[in-house]
């Protein structure tokens, strides 16, 4: 099975989580598994555990990395620590992750992520649940300007939620060009030159339907108790909202005292458990961006854990 995907910041991401090759690591969006199999190759008498909620991806990895010492998980990052207790592993060396959506997904029109090509409206990165379908035609005009402008920091959300209400009242919205085109007549004709006003819009409702920032929370805490004092992580990410989850979350790991400045003295006691390797992002170079464009968000931040 092809599953097409470039990977993104491969040396540095890797770089940043890998310490020793008897250690244990996890990618948590093993995807095209690219970084997987960095960090496979640079195993010797270590294991590798790889996530994923997307069966096409485990099932592409899996012939991609046979012969490594890989252990493939097709479930939700955010049961990191419920995993690792089933496999009997108590902590983990390095975590790496790369939030994006992979191109496999972006570029199959009948996973329904793209606003590019008309497919049916889906976007479950399982295959399971809640799809983009239910979250269009079922969720109330509250809840659509919601999502849209919290998930898709969309100014025009209200205008665009309101189109969504009136369209399905005449017809059920079935397809990503249906709900495409919707958008487009939403918002005033300077916004539609300006960019595609779809981008936002279709974040917001993918989100919505795979739980994403939820889960991100849950696996970053969780990932970060796993570490053993020395392990590192490595985080990827593509959009304003996941980029300030991780950096406010590394930010308070790396927290010491949180007594009010007038206490003459610390009385809480309290030490940071983590170390900002990267103070600031590492973003693609000039080579990368030019060999692939849709790195040009990407952020890099790495955190070291320095105490229990």
């Amino acid at each position: 099975m092809e599953f097409k995907h470039t990977t993104v910041l491969l040396k540095e991401t890797v770089d940043g989580a890998f310490s020793d090759p008897k250690g244990v690591y996890a990618d948590l969006t093993t995807g095209g598994g690219g970084h997987s199999l960095e960090l496979a190759k640079r195993l010797s008498g270590g294991r590798l555990i790889c996530f994923d909620r997307d069966g096409e991806a485990i099932e592409a990895a899996g012939e991609r990395l046979s012969g490594y010492p890989v252990t493939f998980v097709q479930r939700n990052f955010k049961e990191l620590s419920g995993v690792l207790d089933e496999l009997g592993v108590e902590e983990l060396d390095g975590i790496v992750a790369d939030l994006g959506v992979s191109s496999h997904q972006l570029d199959e029109a009948d996973r329904g992520f793209s606003f590019h090509n008309d497919a049916p409206l889906d976007m479950r990165m399982s295959g399971e649940g809640l799809s983009a379908r239910d979250v269009v035609n079922d969720y109330t005009f509250e809840e659509l300007r919601r999502i849209l402008y919290e998930f898709g920091e969309e100014k025009f959300a209200p205008k665009i939620a309101q189109g969504i209400v009136d369209a399905r009242a005449v017809f059920p919205i079935e397809r990503t060009g249906e709900l495409a085109e919707i958008i487009k007549n939403s918002v005033p004709a300077a916004y539609r030159r300006e960019k595609n006003p779809c981008r936002k819009s279709f974040q917001a409702i993918r989100i919505e339907v795979n739980g994403e920032l939820d889960a991100l929370d849950k696996a970053l805490t969780d990932g970060f108790d796993r570490l053993k004092i020395g392990g590192k992580m490595s985080v990827i990410t593509f959009h304003s909202l996941e980029d300030r989850i991780v950096k406010n979350r590394f930010k308070e790991f790396c927290t010491g005292c949180t007594c009010p400045p007038e206490f003459p003295v610390c009385v809480c006691g309290r030490q940071p458990r983590g170390r900002l390797v990267t103070r600031k992002p590492i973003t693609p170079d000039a080579e990368e961006l030019a060999e692939n464009p849709r790195s040009r968000s990407a952020k890099l931040r790495v955190i070291e854990k320095i105490r229990a």
